[in-house]
């Protein structure tokens, strides 16, 4: 039933339902126990999937890709607080920001949230962030690792930016670089010395998790 449940929780965010049946149906799912972040990796991950797939197929425009960031970022909202509640253990501290020239936040927002429930403390920094805020805040806060996120292949050239003035300015704790976006890939990071790329939020917080062991 709770399978049938968070599949059924997928589709409805794939094809855009009203706020209020969304978050109903989250709530009941929630009540019979199951994990937040199982819910947000088994549902609200895949649903967003949907509408990326019939975004990029021509069925979704603009508008409904603003949409569906709303109505997640409202999902994401009941599932945060919960997420903390079910973790105990701090495995370390995140960095996190969209580059410079990019205010795209869906991904990072995920990513944030899954990063949270997962016991990491997220210094979410926002869009648009410049280089040097990066750096300023690593040298004040020692993160264990920093997260870079693009959407827009223009953005690349800033997260390059980025990556090389964070080896530049390392200090003793060198966090480990990871970058997320539609316009990453690994073999990107790899070329301007990042630690590793993640494919989707999920991923990203399994490679942190793989880190901070």
């Amino acid at each position: 039933m709770a399978v049938d449940q968070l599949h059924e929780l997928a589709e409805m965010i794939g094809r855009l339902e009203s706020a209020e049946k969304v978050t109903t149906l989250l709530n009941s799912v929630l009540s019979q126990g199951i994990p937040a972040l199982e819910i947000a990796e088994r549902a609200v991950r895949p649903g967003m999937t949907i509408v990326g797939q019939k975004y990029e197929a021509g069925e979704y425009f603009l508008a409904e890709l603003l949409y569906a960031g709303s109505l997640v970022t409202d999902l994401l909202k009941i599932l945060e607080p919960v997420m903390k509640s079910q973790q105990l253990t701090s495995k370390g501290m995140i960095v996190l920001g969209t580059v410079r020239g990019d205010i795209h936040d869906i991904g990072k927002n995920i990513f944030k949230t899954l990063a949270e429930g997962s016991g990491f403390e997220v210094h979410d920094l926002g869009v648009d962030v410049e280089p040097a805020l990066f750096a300023d805040e690593v040298a004040k806060n020692k993160p264990t690792i920093v997260a870079l996120s693009a959407l827009l292949t223009t953005s690349l050239a800033e997260m390059k930016n980025t990556v090389q003035m964070l080896t530049a300015s390392a200090t003793d704790n060198n966090p480990k670089i990871i970058l997320g976006g539609n316009a990453v890939t690994k073999t990107f990071a790899h070329e301007i010395g990042a630690h590793a790329a993640a494919l989707d939020a999920v991923e990203g917080v399994e490679l942190c998790k793989r880190w901070s062991k």
